[in-house]
């Protein structure tokens, strides 16, 4: 048939806490130029963000349609809803945390148009949280033997060994109604679908493309959490084996591979030490007995394949119910994966190389101190590598001296930074007992960057990771397709230091989306604001304390200050302005000064007097211990992708983004959303149109103050002057803190 031939696609989607990647998941199939598309989103009542992200996709695309539902039904009957909604010839029920690889539902579309099969199947690949993605290992079936544009399942019963989930299969809508199937409550809701639409179907059509991404989440997959609800497999393929009964003699040519696909299935669940509980396999085996016994076809023989070699035995220990001959061979089939595991590590002991004795008896009195007690009311308090004072863990640690004065709390910090330690402050030095006697008793820990990879964290020690900024740019794995940015970044040793994280605070729900999928890991998500914030949202108009800042950083009476800040460029090896400041500053006037704040990347004693500037009209802030006072004190804030804007947005004061190399970042760095489209202020993006924001005032403009309303409305709605409150409630009093109200 011809691919001109129109035909019309719904895309089913059931989302359920998946806020970290449902926007890419849309994105993937929302392809523009595909005609009678539609995309049907079910929210499964999920508690995240998820509601509100789906309603945004409907309102900028009509071919978006969302069904909100009143309570969670689960995944099954999330799909069923989906189906009775769907109008197109085809349906293809996609997973949430999933998404389409480029030019897939074109693909998929045309395949449909021209071959107009019951049921077409496409390949997929496997995503891992490391950034390996590799192809399904059954896709040589794909085309061996070459198949042909349609065929049906006694033709080709190989398609019965393809993964049997919904979402690598479009299927025609009619014919799936006309069956009366429907997808099942519980775990593997979908194999009572999937296996019974080859069997019925008069057209297959196969196309040998990787069309879908399956994401591996480290965290999240309901069929890798361990318990009870694996025993729903068994009603599951029932139902299979009541439909082959239905269809008579013919489901006999499926019976003995269907039978053994049954079998190879439930070994897999019994078998991965992430399904069923230890104490229940044994009752899990038994009734996977009962199942061989209720459904072996007549003259059935064990299968036997070269690269299962244990496989025959099994069968027969299922067959006889005898659970102990099963463990048996298991225990031998272990002891050879286990020899051949020994003999590939020969000769990787002893590669380690000889520490000094200095480091070596820091690392032994570490050891030592681990194994005392732990120190319940001692509490340990970062930010920035140890360079300070300062951020989300200050104003947390300030909060706890006053809500929890039972604790005792101590920085660490470089030997450099001890000048700049507030007065009364306890703080321990990096490399010196104290400090490894600290990290190793203390009951708390709070930073905003991860601590060192030998701190080994106890069962005992809670970790409260802040981070230090609204992240537009890519953070956590997000990074790993942007080379430039993550310049080597070990993401295995990331996540590794990301696992010991008890909370995570989120400033808002981009950031929350942003975590999810940068930092795929067990803690537990605040949603609370940003505590460093408190301080802008209490006393960010306080004009007493204004002026003595601008008192302090002689800024003259009258002087529009323009805080600038702007971040690293991670294809910079040094800082470079991104503008001329001198000629700039020249043709704002004597009427406006600059505090350049460089990022803490960039060590710059004065930058002002190094390139000639006058000190009067630019003054170099960069070494201020306050970047809140920085805020409080100007007028106007100039930056370029900074997460500092985020903060600002709280002072509802003027922001101008210059962004000249915005495509260059946008490439190099990755970004959460574009800036230049929802902007807090004036963009900018040559040193003219930077002049103007200023000199026109078009930065105090209605049209920017609207915009800036509109930032702050999204990115800062939890910022209330409470969450440093909120986070010593939850970590240090053991309360249950709601989100604050938006």
């Amino acid at each position: 048939m011809s691919s001109d031939h129109t035909i019309s696609l719904s895309v089913i989607v059931p989302v359920h806490k998946v806020q970290g990647y449902i926007r890419q998941c849309l994105d993937s199939i929302l392809d523009p130029d595909i005609p009678n598309l539609e995309v049907i989103a079910v929210d499964d009542h999920s508690p995240d963000g998820c509601g509100e992200i789906l309603d945004e996709f409907a309102e900028r695309d009509p071919r978006v349609r969302v069904r909100h539902l009143e309570e969670n039904v689960g995944l099954g009957h999330a799909r069923n809803i989906g189906l009775d909604m769907a109008t197109g010839d085809y349906v293809w029920f996609f997973d949430s945390d999933d998404y389409a690889t480029e030019g897939a539902v074109r693909a998929i579309y045309d395949r449909l148009a021209e071959t107009r099969p019951d049921v077409l199947v496409f390949d997929y690949a496997r995503s891992y949280w490391n950034g390996k993605v590799k192809r399904s290992i059954i896709n040589h079936l794909f085309r061996e033997p070459p198949a042909p544009d349609v065929f049906t399942l006694e033709e080709r019963p190989s398609v019965l060994e393809m993964m049997m989930t919904a979402w690598n299969k479009a299927i025609r809508r009619e014919f799936l109604l006309d069956l009366g199937l429907r997808f099942s409550g519980g775990y593997y809701e979908d194999v009572n679908v999937t296996y019974p639409i080859l069997m019925a179907a008069e057209r297959l059509s196969l196309l040998d493309r990787v069309c879908y991404i399956y994401r591996q989440r480290r965290h999240g997959a309901i069929t890798k959490t361990t318990g009870a609800k694996h025993f729903d497999a068994f009603a599951q393929y029932d139902r299979i084996f009541e439909f082959m009964d239905g269809m008579g003699a013919a489901a006999d040519p499926f019976r003995n591979l269907m039978f053994d696909r049954t079998i190879w299935h439930l070994l897999v669940i019994i078998e991965r030490e992430d399904r069923v509980h230890e104490s229940e396999k044994p009752r899990f085996f038994a009734e996977m007995s009962n199942t061989y016994g209720r459904h072996e076809p007549d003259g059935h023989v064990p299968p036997e394949p070269e690269d299962k070699p244990y496989l025959a035995d099994k069968h027969r220990a299922i067959k006889a119910n005898d659970y102990k001959g099963f463990v048996r061979v298991r225990a031998t089939e272990s002891r050879v994966k286990t020899t051949k595991r020994r003999t590939r590590k020969v000769g990787r002991l002893g590669k380690r190389g000889v520490r000094a004795s200095k480091d070596l008896a820091k690392d032994r009195y570490y050891q030592m101190q681990r194994k005392l007690p732990i120190d319940e009311n001692l509490a340990v308090f970062a930010a920035y590598w140890y360079r300070g004072y300062a951020c989300n863990p200050a104003a947390i640690y300030e909060k706890v001296r006053e809500l929890a004065p039972h604790i005792n709390p101590v920085w660490v910090v470089k030997p450099g930074a001890r000048s700049a330690m507030p007065d009364g402050v306890e703080y321990v030095v990096t490399g010196s007992a104290d400090y490894y006697r600290t990290l190793a008793r203390a009951k708390y820990f709070v930073n905003n960057v991860n601590f060192p990879d030998f701190y080994v964290k106890r069962p005992e020690q809670v970790h409260l990771m802040t981070q230090h900024g609204t992240p537009l740019k890519k953070m956590g794995l997000d990074q790993m397709e942007y080379p430039v940015g993550a310049n080597d970044m070990d993401f295995k040793a990331l996540i590794k230091r990301s696992d010991r994280w008890d909370f995570l605070v989120s400033s808002n729900p981009l950031s929350t989306e942003a975590w999810q999928r940068g930092f795929p890991c067990g803690y537990e998500m605040l949603e609370i604001g940003y505590p460093r914030n408190d301080r802008l949202v209490t006393a960010g108009n306080d004009a007493e304390l204004r002026a003595r800042l601008r008192d302090e950083l002689a800024v003259p009476d009258g002087a529009t200050a323009i805080l600038y800040a702007p971040t690293h460029r991670d294809y910079q090896r040094r800082y470079s302005p991104m503008f001329d400041i001198g000629r700039v500053m020249e043709q704002l006037g004597d009427d406006h000064v600059l505090l350049l704040r460089a990022h803490y990347y960039y060590k710059i004693k004065n930058m002002a007097a190094d390139m000639g500037w006058p000190e009067d009209r630019v003054i170099d802030v960069s070494r201020h211990p306050s970047v809140e006072d920085l805020m409080i004190a100007s007028d106007v804030l100039l930056t370029d992708y900074s997460s500092v804007m985020f903060d600002y947005a709280n002072l509802d004061k003027p922001i101008v983004i210059y962004a000249n190399d915005w495509e260059t970042y946008r490439l190099t760095r990755g970004v959460n959303f574009d800036l230049t489209e929802t902007p807090p202020g004036v963009v900018a993006t040559t040193e003219d149109e930077l002049v103007d924001a200023f000199v026109s005032r078009a930065a105090w403009s209605d049209a920017a103050a609207k915009d800036r309303a509109d930032f702050k409305a999204r990115f800062c709605p939890w910022d209330d002057g409470h969450a440093a409150e909120r986070a010593v409630r939850r970590m240090f009093l053991g309360e249950k803190v709601p989100n604050p109200p938006q």
